[in-house]
Order: structure tokens, then sequence, then C-alpha cells
């Protein structure tokens, strides 16, 4: 079975990192996608989202 949630996490995150600009709202809507994953995810998804995670945090410092 998909977790739905999983897939629109990833997505969120990698249409943020497409863009050039993004807001804060961008960037927290991306986190709440994240949150609402781990609900249902498996363990190697929830490997995944950490490192989603990881990336919004890095964006974060280089912004």
């Amino acid at each position: 079975m998909r977790n739905n949630m999983f897939e629109q996490a990833k997505n969120a995150v990698n249409n943020l990192m497409n863009r050039n600009n993004f807001s804060e709202q961008d960037k927290q809507a991306a986190q709440n996608a994240i949150q609402s994953a781990y609900t249902n995810a498996t363990a190697e998804e929830q490997r995944e989202l950490k490192q989603l995670e990881q990336q919004l945090q890095q964006e974060n410092e280089l912004k």
C-alpha cells in the first residue's frame, strides 16, 4: 500500500528545492507535509522523511 502522505511530502520538498525563491509559508507547508507523513510511514519512509527534514534545515541555514 502506497503512503500518499509520504509522496506528497517528497513532492513538496522537491518542488521547494527546485525554486529559487520561496516564502516562509512554503517552507512551513513542506514541513507540515513531512510531519503528516510520519503518521503512517514505514521505517524506510521515516528515514527518507528525516532526510527531507535535513534538506529543509540546510536550506534554512543558507538563506
